[in-house]
């Protein structure tokens, strides 16, 4: 019998792989035309790789991240591989997901992804769907709120996020040399973040 941990990585990468060919055009417009065939790619390995057996979430996501790292190529390799490992460290030994542990482990792996890629929100990144993501969420649990109220929130301002990018220049890798031609395009790593935690409440739903 698979962990659930597993059955969610699965859900994350099914999902990746359903909108690869969206994700891939969204980056024809605006950068090297390959985010979701690589991304497919990386989920492809994760499920491969990741053993379907083991109820520690942060085993299964060092796992996941060190794949990412190994198999996704451009910016979202580093930046996603390195998420996923930093929030395996707040998660290590785990074998539930709480409401709190959600948004400790988002704001590691946000906190990475700024470092490793050196960028803030406002930059048409994928930053910009999960820093509203991890406020929101955040707030909700300081609320009082659930697991099921914190992802609702994530998502809900992932996708607020996401339609932001549109409205702002790329000035932040290679989208950053359209400049102002970048706006009106959305950006293909803050919409992969936003389908991984629409995955990640559909599956802890059920």
């Amino acid at each position: 019998m698979s962990s659930r941990v597993y059955g969610c990585l699965s859900l994350i990468g099914e999902r990746i792989t359903e909108n690869s060919d969206f994700l891939t055009d969204l980056d024809r417009q605006i950068g090297d035309a390959d985010h979701g065939a690589n991304m497919a790619r990386g989920f492809a390995a994760v499920v491969g790789k990741v053993p379907g057996d083991d109820p520690d979430i942060g085993a299964a996501l060092k796992k996941t991240g060190m794949t990412l790292l190994s198999t996704v190529g451009g910016a979202s390799g580093p930046l996603y591989g390195t998420a996923y490992m930093e929030a395996a460290k707040v998660l290590a030994g785990s074998e539930t997901l709480s409401a709190q542990g959600f948004v400790d482990a988002l704001t590691a792996a946000v906190a990475g992804i700024q470092k490793r890629g050196k960028s803030v929100r406002g930059e048409k990144t994928m930053l910009d769907a999960l820093i509203p993501a991890l406020e929101a969420s955040t707030a909700a649990v300081a609320g009082g709120g659930s697991l099921s109220d914190a992802l609702d929130s994530a998502c809900a301002a992932a996708e607020e996020g996401v339609a932001y990018t549109r409205t702002i220049a790329a000035t932040k890798g290679r989208a950053s040399y359209l400049g102002e031609r970048s706006i009106g395009h959305q950006d293909p790593g803050a919409t992969s973040a936003a389908i991984t935690l629409e995955a990640i409440r559909d599956y802890i739903r059920g």
